[in-house]
């Protein structure tokens, strides 16, 4: 109780001394800290654990406990999550962008460290899945409580999660701009100057306090082989399409072993075919093991082809030149380890997994066109690598400028801005013609739950049936009198009254403007029955309907009051129109600029 009342002294003395903006801004600050301190501590968790299982092993073959490790991983993760989390903590950014359109922002305290906890047991134990997501998760978890703390409204909740996720990218990739842009693409959260403040601090507190720590050099390194030159403009436009093809084939592959994962019924048959899979794959490909950077790094720095066929040490490739053949296995199998991995219990994004899959993708287009000397251009390796890591995660996002700036200030490579906007478009483009929305946001956008830039709909996600839906006290019945009725309408001022059987479901609606002018003449109250005095509504609304269908039901109908019932039909409550349009326009109130 004493803390209680201690938190409540302190938030009286925090609204007479700072403004809900100003307040949001030191907020913001703590976040950018807490955010990069907990990208710090997966990273090293992730390094530790992978260094102490794989320091002995050989280079000139096989090592069987690829077979055994990412069993371990999983199982361990799977039981972690099953007895201590208690939760689902998959899909981090699919969490927060549900959480932004359902739950006014209110992230679970337990995702400040369960997805930490989860994704280094996963990824460290050689889960082909990325940190990212996870630590995304966890900063905008961080955003929500300290604002739940701090007990403020929903925009500013929801400030504070996007503040946390651009903590996150911009601390563990050491790329501020990336992490504001992150939040406006991905999380579609508006660009005003509320939100632009604290989004900035946070990143640029993050990527401050990460450079700090563990230096300022950028995530990859990176030597420019060639600057731009025109001609080779066209290879960029041809190196976008193929990433946007490949982003395609990424989705779809991911969303229908998801599928497949979804109608196992049971913890363990889901975990068994998951384990089998991902540790055969990592077995054959040991390229896919965690979050697969140092074959980015290989890639992005390779001088030649003795450097590039290492990428086949530790496994049964060893010593063959067939190294775009392991290449392109390796692009084809890459969605079956990280749905694998996500699908059998484990915890991790899919970030790294397109910059992989995107390096590798640039590296094996460049070979190509330069083997059959395509246009007469030749093409450096490096660049194309990277790239190829800026299209497939603009295309597998939907998120061109996050690709831009984060392959920029991932690996340095500011030199090449044209060609990134180029390929990044390119890409995107090109899965936007076969796919509307993201991997993240299209199950959301299938449940009418996703939040757009589109204002209009964006204010009707956010609504929610419950702050519209009048409930009712007292019913009528069909064999009610029509004193019964005038007996209610005495002690109420409602003009609609609901009629529901002995089940209690909605069976018609007695209107006031319709009795008005019988509920005075005494003598008639035992001549009329309820039954012949309702009427059927012109339509019916049922409590799981999404806001924008309701208001296009009272668009079409002309209706001003509409009943709700349940999946039986039992009586909920009625809509007003006049209720949605005024909640409706508070929330745009509250979205707007102060």
């Amino acid at each position: 109780m004493n803390i209680r009342n201690s938190i409540a002294c302190l938030l009286r003395w925090r609204r007479r001394h700072f403004s809900d903006n100003s307040f949001v801004l030191i907020i913001s600050f703590l976040v950018g800290i807490f955010t990069a301190l907990a990208g710090l501590l997966l990273k090293w968790l992730i390094a530790q654990i992978e260094h102490l299982l794989t320091q002995e092993f050989v280079v000139t073959g096989a090592n069987w406990l690829y077979l055994v490790y990412p069993v371990i991983g999983i199982w361990l993760t799977m039981l972690f999550i099953k007895y201590v989390v208690r939760d689902d903590i998959g899909h981090g950014v699919t969490k927060i962008l549900f959480a932004i359109a359902r739950k006014q922002s209110r992230i679970k305290p337990h995702n400040t460290w369960s997805s930490i906890a989860a994704s280094a047991i996963t990824i460290g134990f050689g889960g082909s899945v990325g940190a990212e997501a996870p630590i995304v998760l966890t900063g905008s978890a961080i955003g929500s409580s300290l604002g739940q703390l701090c007990r403020l409204s929903n925009k500013y909740m929801m400030l504070l999660v996007g503040c946390g996720a651009a903590g996150a990218v911009a601390g563990i990739f050491k790329a501020p701009i990336a992490g504001l842009v992150f939040v406006l693409e991905v999380l579609m959260i508006d660009l005003t100057m509320t939100s632009l403040l604290p989004l900035l601090v946070t990143s640029v507190t993050a990527a401050g306090l990460t450079f700090a720590i563990s230096g300022t050099n950028p995530i990859f390194e990176f030597h420019l082989q060639d600057a731009f030159t025109v001609n080779r403009i066209p290879a960029y436009l041809a190196l976008g399409i193929v990433c946007g093809l490949v982003a395609l084939y990424f989705t779809r592959t991911m969303n229908m072993l998801e599928g497949v994962f979804r109608k196992l019924q049971g913890r363990y048959k889901k975990f068994v075919l998951g384990a089998v899979m991902l540790s055969l794959l990592i077995y054959l490909f040991p390229s896919l093991y965690g979050e697969g950077y140092d074959l980015i790094t290989l890639l992005l720095n390779g001088n030649g082809q003795s450097d590039w066929n290492t990428a086949m040490d530790r496994s049964l490739f060893y010593g063959s030149d067939h190294l775009l053949i392991y290449l392109f296995l390796i692009v084809v199998f890459k969605v079956f380890a990280s749905t694998a991995t996500n699908g059998g219990g484990g915890c991790g994004g899919i970030f790294a997994p397109s910059l992989f899959l995107g390096c590798i993708c640039g590296f094996i287009f460049c070979r190509l066109w330069n083997t059959y000397d395509l246009l007469g251009i030749d093409i450096p390796e490096r660049n194309f690598a990277m790239l190829g890591m800026c299209g497939l995660m603009s295309g597998v996002m939907h998120a061109p400028l996050t690709g831009i700036f984060l392959i920029a200030e991932l690996t340095g490579g500011y030199a090449l801005f044209m060609p990134l906007m180029i390929v990044a478009t390119g890409s995107y483009l090109t899965i936007k013609y076969f796919e509307p929305h993201s991997i993240y946001a299209m199950r959301l956008a299938q449940r009418g739950e996703l939040l757009t830039h589109h204002t209009d709909k964006s204010i009707l996600t956010l609504m929610s049936m419950d702050s519209v839906i009048q409930h009712y006290d007292q019913v009528l019945y069909p064999d009610m009198n029509l004193g019964d009725v005038a007996t209610q309408v005495s002690n109420s001022k409602n003009h609609v009254f609901p009629v529901v059987n002995k089940q209690m479901q909605f069976v018609g609606a007695v209107y006031l403007d319709d009795i008005r002018h019988l509920v005075f003449r005494t003598e008639l109250y035992r001549d009329f029955a309820v039954s012949g005095l309702m009427k059927q509504p012109e339509a019916l609304l049922s409590v799981n309907d999404a806001m924008d269908v309701v208001v296009s039901v009272f668009d079409r109908t002309g209706a001003w009051t509409l009943p709700v019932v349940d999946a039986d039909g039992v009586f909920v409550g009625f809509i007003r129109k006049s209720t949605v349009l005024t909640v409706y326009r508070q929330m745009l109130a509250d979205l707007s600029n102060d």
